[in-house]
């Protein structure tokens, strides 16, 4: 490809609705292949930053090991440059470590919507459908990454459309501006209350009505939930008026438009007045197995409906409840209406050889019964109990993240200004998982709002306190000592609020660990976690790193390997796994410690806490050159970084271990204070002058 010659953009890219490309001549540019259109897609959507070759590997690959994943975003790399030559122009910048697109080469769509304002809204009627909506099911990294872009661009264009409802405005500008809403969210209720007023001051009653059907329909189809009052109130106004000729009057001239920023308490849930997913399982079909497996079927099913029930943010009904539906004619219609199902868990057992085939499927009810999630396990059968509590226990703590994510891309569908308190921990869960400085931070405002929306949801207040643990860990926080205090009050109510949520606890736990260094009390509500949800793999995972954190390393080893067998993909394994590090660096294990922070670094470049172990561990060995490049890419991430910084804050309470630590740092070439970074930055300048 030529050399970058022009100044105007060379191509136009549409990300919203089915993705295209193509180059000012018109001609198609657009990759054949959907993993090359995601990758395009990431670039365009990150401008203006260049993205890292393992952030693209591990949204795109991310269950695969990580020189496979790169040997596969190599391959997509070449499709992508293969596919843009007829452009003519290098419009991919592509280097060892990062892509991005050449400033002012490509017109994109999300661009001009992003940039829409209420003086110039035009832009807008661009957002006509879902942001690449034919390229949903990529990869869970990828799906999760695409929930979070959805929800940024159109939050932006509902707050935009938004301010352009206003009450008094003239009737046809409020049609055009209830439309512009409308286009943007369907169920937006604001609008269509904004939509029938105009209408009637029109005269036309008729068509008034009309909206008022269409929001039924569109509430009834995305939501799952009938018009609020404020709706019928003016619905009944309108027909009021219909019948006696007279104008409505001001309330309820205000109730068509002031829900369009809020909405009443009794409606922020649903019409079954609840949160959280409803999920089903059903009983195991058996094929080929004998008399003495028979009972495993329901008693696999029954050890997985008690195990599921732990999880507090889930509705399980049973395998007895289902049993009627179990025969191989059954009706998922049928068990989604009768029981009000989001998700339903089967599964067969199936005898080959000497072994037991079990496998389990996750079926979302609502999306045409689609598989979601599945899992082989091939196991000898000569322990019939322990091989049902060990399936059953991975089964759940593996589908628990998986439904979390589902719940997440239904509720990005749904509008921000209707949103639950539990809606809004959905929104918020991936974005903290990013940990991108951005979205990150909007995290931090759902949470707050959540918390503020409902002051006894105990998971609203300790998601809140786990992103404050991010915030102080990351150096993001503008007041350190201040965000601490805050996350453990915050993690306190959440246990006053529901003493039974077992991630609360953990998150307590780590809270007292990680901020507090109070490593016994972090021991205790640990194991009061653990002993009423046994399979929560966060819970094993905090609670490693506290016992490590007191030196008690084979415990912690031994609790750290209990999580990754229980969630071994689990989508915070660049947080969970990262203890491996730091627990084989404790225990001298350099070598170990060094291949494990190596790989766990890839899964997100953005996370600090993994490469400071990872540094110490290069630097006891002496890999000086891998330790600048580890330093490096901390620095990016946290530039203040210091020994005496990592000595003033680290949990650590044996001092031979915060002696270890930092040696291999000091080793790696980390500065010891602040004074020694300036001095060093400074005598690099004055040799970059000379």
């Amino acid at each position: 490809m030529a050399p970058l010659q022009a100044a105007q953009p060379v191509m136009r890219l549409r990300l919203i609705g089915q993705m295209d490309a193509w180059t000012v001549a018109s001609q198609s540019v657009l990759p054949s292949g959907r993993k090359t259109r995601a990758l395009l897609a990431i670039i365009a959507l990150s401008r203006p930053r260049p993205v890292l070759r393992g952030r693209l590997a591990e949204l795109l690959w991310s269950r695969r090991l990580e020189e496979q994943a790169r040997a596969s975003l190599r391959q997509e790399i070449h499709r992508l440059l293969d596919a843009l030559a007829p452009v003519g122009v290098e419009v991919l910048h592509v280097t060892r470590d990062h892509l991005s697109l050449r400033p002012g080469t490509v017109w994109v769509d999300v661009d001009e919507v992003m940039q829409a304002s209420t003086e110039h809204p035009a832009s807008l009627a661009l957002l006509d459908g879902d942001l690449l909506e034919d390229l949903d099911g990529i990869d869970p990294a990828f799906d999760a990454w695409l929930v979070g872009e959805r929800e940024r661009v159109r939050d932006r264009a509902r707050t935009v459309a938004e301010s352009l409802l206003r009450p008094d405005g003239d009737p046809d500008a409020a049609i055009q501006a209830a439309q512009r809403m409308l286009q943007i969210d369907r169920a937006h209720e604001g609008a269509w209350r904004a939509l029938m007023h105009a209408h009637a001051a029109r005269g036309e009653h008729g068509m008034a009505i009309q909206a008022y059907e269409r929001c039924r329909a569109a509430l009834g189809d995305l939501l799952d939930v009938a018009p609020s009052p404020e709706t019928e109130r003016v619905l009944q106004a309108i027909r009021g008026r219909s019948t006696s000729g007279t104008a409505p009057t001001a309330p309820v001239e205000r109730a068509a438009t002031a829900g369009a920023l809020a909405t009443p308490a009794e409606h922020r849930r649903d019409h079954r007045g609840r949160s959280g997913a409803r999920v089903g399982v059903l009983p195991m079909q058996l094929i080929g197995t004998t008399d003495e497996e028979a009972h495993l079927a329901p008693g696999l099913a029954e050890e997985i409906t008690t195990a599921l029930a732990r999880f507090r943010w889930m509705f399980v009904v049973s395998s007895n409840s289902l049993a009627r539906f179990g025969a191989e004619q059954r009706d998922e219609a049928a068990i989604r209406d009768a029981f009000e199902l989001d998700l339903l868990l089967d599964g067969t057992i199936q005898r080959v050889g000497a072994r037991l085939r079990i496998t389990v499927r996750l079926l979302d009810l609502h999306d045409g019964n689609q598989v979601v999630w599945a899992r082989r396990f091939d196991r000898q059968s000569n322990d019939l109990l322990s091989l049902q509590d060990e399936i059953a226990a991975e089964v759940v703590a593996q589908i628990d993240p998986e439904i979390l994510r589902i719940e997440a891309s239904r509720i990005a569908h749904r509008p921000a200004t209707d949103a639950t308190a539990y809606d809004l921990i959905l929104r918020a869960i991936p974005l903290i998982g990013r940990l991108e400085r951005g979205p990150f931070m909007q995290a931090g405002e759902y949470l707050e709002r959540a918390v503020a929306l409902e002051p006894d949801h105990a998971a609203a207040f300790a998601w809140y306190a786990y992103w404050q643990m991010f915030l102080v860990g990351q150096d993001w926080a503008d007041d350190p000592r201040a965000a601490m205090e805050l996350a453990g009050d915050l993690a306190e109510r959440a246990i006053v609020l529901d003493p039974y949520d077992a991630r609360a606890l953990a998150i307590a736990g780590h809270v007292r660990a990680f901020m507090h260094r109070r490593l016994r009390e972090a021991v205790t509500l640990h194991d009061r976690a653990l002993s009423l949800n046994p399979n929560l793999p966060m819970a094993w995972a905090l609670s490693a790193i506290a016992f490590a954190y007191m030196g008690e390393l084979a415990e912690a080893e031994r609790r750290a390997n209990r999580y990754r067998r229980l969630s071994p993909l689990d989508p915070h394994a660049f947080f969970f796994d990262g203890f491996f590090v730091l627990i084989h660096l404790l225990k001298r294990e350099h070598e170990t410690a060094a291949s494990a922070g190596r790989a766990v670094a890839q899964m997100n470049p953005g996370f600090s806490a993994t490469y400071k172990p990872y540094l110490s561990a290069l630097g006891h060995l002496g890999r000086i050159e891998e330790a600048q490049e580890v330093l490096r890419r901390l620095e990016r991430v946290e530039p203040d970084f210091t020994i005496a910084r990592l000595l003033a804050t680290t949990p650590l309470e044996r001092a031979a271990d915060r002696e270890h630590y930092a040696e291999g740092l000091r080793r790696a070439g980390v500065p010891e204070t602040a004074r020694e970074r300036q001095r060093r930055q400074a005598a690099a300048t004055h040799d970059a002058a000379e």
